[in-house]
């Protein structure tokens, strides 16, 4: 197993949705181990510590849109500092409400193109987030980061995205709360999605093999950006967005395995984990362990598949 520098990056943003509490979710994902978890298997690592977002004004009355300003904040410090720390190795940017992809995301695209490789996102989400500023209906931001990295309109005062994401290397999987507008949006792009009906149908595993082996035909770099409602909320109560019918904790693990395998990884968040919501710890200790999954723990060692 290659050994990485693994760096913790805590990104308490808690600004994408009304409901509080995901500024909780990187000390919640200290406490239950991660960085003792990942050194276990022979990884280095640092603790990064919690970013904190650019200054910023207040918003204006009337705004619609919640917290637009901090939101932005967020996105612009998230950008640099996600970065920055690819240069440095392996990050973990631990949140915080999916809103921080905007700047985790588009963040390691400018490093990307730095190196001259091309970045796929690998997006394990009940849903597609693909609203903009000006589609969504609730005005949560935490639902509009693959519109931004991809290049959609809409985002003024953003900052501008410098390198987009092409919409054909970004990859779904999980989806099963899609409104209308963005289901209709999505038909549209290059975007590769797969619901739950299909991961039920035919499995998880044919799909993320079939992405994963054009990330490596094109010496790409991955990045994982893993909701806690990705999971079933009966494996995984502490999310403000709970969705039945989500993916079960094998299956999950199934995904973090194959990723590993593939050795394609370079960055990942771990999003939505709202620990007022966890029962004793639970659903943080799970995400612990699908995180280190990914990194290389297993229950036996077998012959790894070959995705190039």
């Amino acid at each position: 197993m290659t050994q990485k520098t693994c760096i913790l990056v805590g990104a308490p943003v808690d600004s994408g949705k009304r409901r509080r509490g995901c500024l909780m979710g990187p000390d919640a994902l200290r406490t239950a181990g991660l960085g003792q978890s990942l050194r276990d298997l022979g990884h280095a690592v640092t603790d990064f510590g919690n970013v904190q977002p650019t200054p910023f004004e207040p918003d204006s009355e009337g705004q619609t849109l919640h917290a637009l300003n901090e939101t932005i904040a967020w996105t612009k410090a998230l950008c640099d500092t996600a970065q920055s720390t690819s240069e440095a190795g392996f990050p973990i940017f631990m949140g915080g409400d999916h809103s921080l992809s905007a700047g985790t995301v588009s963040g390691v695209a400018n490093y990307a193109a730095k190196v001259g490789r091309k970045l796929f996102v690998l997006w394990l989400d009940a849903h597609t987030d693909f609203h903009t500023p000006d589609s969504t209906d609730s005005g949560n931001l935490h639902g509009t980061p693959v519109a931004y990295v991809v290049g959609k309109d809409g985002f003024e005062g953003f900052p501008a995205v410098r390198n987009t994401v092409p919409e054909e290397n970004i990859c779904m999987i999980g989806l099963r709360s899609v409104d209308a507008a963005e289901r209709a949006t999505l038909q549209t792009t290059q975007i590769r999605r797969h619901d739950m009906r299909e991961i039920d149908e035919n499995g998880i595993a044919k799909p993320l093999a079939a992405f994963l082996k054009d990330v490596a035909a094109q010496n790409g770099l991955l990045h994982v950006s893993l909701d806690v409602d990705f999971l079933d909320p009966s494996e995984a109560p502490a999310v403000g967005t709970t969705v039945p019918g989500g993916a079960t904790v094998r299956e999950a693990h199934l995904v973090m395995e194959m990723l590993h395998d593939s050795g394609l990884v370079t960055s990942m968040d771990l999003v939505e984990l709202n620990p007022f919501l966890d029962e004793r710890g639970r659903t943080a200790k799970l995400i612990v362990d699908l995180a280190a999954s990914a990194l290389g723990r297993r229950v036996f060692d077998r012959t790894t598949r070959s995705f190039t």
